[in-house]
C-alpha cells in the first residue's frame, strides 16, 4: 500500500469543510456547561424546553422568513418523498410552528431550546458555518412586559457566564416603517433602502430616495445620524416625522431602557435606530447585546409579531438567541476541571470508595496500568490512597 504524501488526496481526506470545525474536550466541557446553566436558567422563568428537528420541508422551514434566511439555508431534495428539504439556519420559525400547531395554546406560551443550526456562509468574518444556537421565545403577549422579560433573561445568561463591560444597543422596526408611511416603494426597493441604510451609505441613500417626499427624505436622512446614548431618543423625535407608528416606538424604545438601567446599573445603554439587521423580520422593538470585548453581537432578539401567520395562527411574539460556541469563547475560562486520581486496582475497598465518590458528584479518573491519567485535561489536585488501613481522599 501506497504512503501518503502532502500531495496525495487522500491525505487531506479527513479535513472538514471551510469555516467547519470540531469541538475539543476543553472547549466542548465549557459549552456544555453554558448550555446547562442557561437551560436552569430559562426553566427556572417558567420556559419550556422543545427539540425541533434539523430537517424540515423548505417551504415550511422559511415560511415568513425573508430572503436572508433562504441565502443561508443548505437544500436537499428528500430520497423519500422528492420533495426539497432544508437544514435549518434558524431555529425560531421551528418554534412558532410548534407553538401554532402542536400546542396551540389560548394563553402565553414561554418557550426555550438548543441545537446545532447551519449556515451556507458565516455571518461575520473568519466566523463559523455551524451554530450552536441557544434561543427563548415568549408566545400570547404583546404587552411590553413580555418584551421586558426577554430582555432581562438575555442579560442575566451573559452576565452569570461573567462577561463583563456589557452593551445592548437598541432599535424599532417600526421607525423606518413610519418614516416610509405612505411612499410608493416595491420590496426591490425598500430592500435597496434597507442595505443603504445598514452600511451608513449617505450617497446610495439619496440617491433611492430622490423622489420621495420631502418629510420622507429627511426622515431616511436623520436615521443615519440617529446613533448613540440617551439623547438619540429626545433628537428622533424633533428629526423624524410625527407619526404615530414612530411615536410609539420611541416611548417603548425609552421604557425599556429605563427599566434595563434600573435592574443593571453597570449595563451600558446606546440607540441605533439606523440599524436594520432583520428589518424584514421583526415587528417592534429589537436588540443586541455586546460583551467581552468583541466587536459583533452576542445575543440578538426582539419582537416578531407576525412570525406565526404564516403557520395559520398569527401570535404576539418576541424572544431572542446566542451562538454557544462563540460565547464559549469570550466567556472567562474555567480552567482545567479538577480530579481525583483513582490507582487502578481490582481492591474492592478502593471501587467501592471511587463509586461512593462519583456518586457525590466527584471527578475520580483510573490511572490504567501502563499510564499515569495526566494526558487529558483533569487536574489531579487530589489522589485515593491508603491511609491507616482505608482508602482516602488526599491532596496531591
Amino acid at each position: 500500500m501506497p504512503l501518503l504524501t502532502p500531495r496525495s488526496p487522500m491525505s487531506r481526506a479527513w479535513q472538514l469543510p471551510e469555516q467547519i470545525a470540531d469541538v475539543l474536550p476543553a472547549q466542548a466541557r465549557r459549552i456544555e456547561a453554558l448550555r446547562r446553566r442557561m437551560l436552569d436558567q430559562a426553566a427556572g422563568r417558567g420556559f419550556e424546553l422543545v427539540m425541533p428537528p434539523m430537517l424540515e420541508h423548505l417551504d415550511s422551514l422559511l415560511s415568513g422568513t425573508g430572503r436572508e434566511l433562504d441565502l443561508k439555508t443548505f437544500k436537499l431534495v428528500d430520497q423519500v418523498s422528492g420533495r426539497t428539504l432544508g437544514l435549518r439556519a434558524d431555529t425560531t420559525p421551528q418554534v412558532a410552528r410548534i407553538d401554532a400547531h402542536l400546542l396551540n395554546r389560548a394563553g402565553v406560551t414561554r418557550l426555550c431550546y438548543c441545537g446545532p443550526v447551519l449556515h451556507t456562509r458565516a455571518s461575520v468574518l473568519h466566523g463559523s458555518r455551524e451554530l450552536l444556537q441557544f434561543g427563548a421565545e415568549i408566545f400570547g403577549h404583546a404587552g411590553l412586559e413580555a418584551d421586558l422579560e426577554v430582555h432581562e433573561l438575555a442579560l442575566d445568561v451573559l452576565v452569570d457566564t461573567g462577561l463583563e463591560d456589557l452593551t445592548i444597543d437598541l432599535a424599532d422596526a417600526r421607525v423606518l416603517r413610519g418614516v416610509l408611511a405612505g411612499v410608493p416603494i416595491d420590496a426591490g426597493g425598500l430592500q435597496d433602502v434597507v442595505s443603504a441604510l445598514s452600511v451608513k451609505d449617505a450617497q446610495a441613500l439619496a440617491a433611492l430616495s430622490e423622489r420621495f417626499p420631502s418629510e420622507s427624505r429627511a426622515g431616511l436622512a436623520a436615521l443615519l445620524r440617529l446613533y448613540g446614548g440617551s439623547e438619540v431618543l429626545a433628537a428622533a423625535r424633533v428629526e423624524l416625522p410625527s407619526r404615530p407608528e414612530i411615536t410609539a416606538a420611541l416611548d417603548e424604545l425609552q421604557w425599556l431602557a429605563s427599566h434595563l438601567g434600573s435592574a443593571h446599573p453597570a449595563l451600558r445603554i446606546g440607540f441605533d435606530l439606523g440599524d436594520m439587521s432583520g428589518y424584514a423580520y421583526y415587528s417592534g422593538a429589537r436588540f443586541a447585546l455586546y460583551g467581552g470585548h468583541g466587536s459583533d453581537a452576542v445575543a440578538r432578539g426582539g419582537r416578531y409579531d407576525e412570525v406565526g401567520a404564516v403557520f395559520g395562527r398569527s401570535r404576539p411574539a418576541v424572544g431572542f438567541s446566542l451562538d454557544l460556541r462563540t460565547l464559549a469563547e469570550l466567556a472567562p475560562g474555567n480552567g482545567a476541571v479538577g480530579a481525583i486520581r483513582a490507582p487502578w486496582s481490582e481492591d474492592v475497598a478502593l471501587r467501592r470508595a471511587v463509586r461512593q465518590l462519583r456518586g457525590e458528584g466527584h471527578r475520580v479518573v483510573w490511572a490504567l496500568p501502563g499510564h499515569d491519567a495526566r494526558e487529558d485535561e483533569a487536574a489531579f489536585d487530589r489522589e485515593l490512597a491508603l491511609v491507616d488501613g482505608r482508602w482516602a481522599v488526599v491532596a496531591c
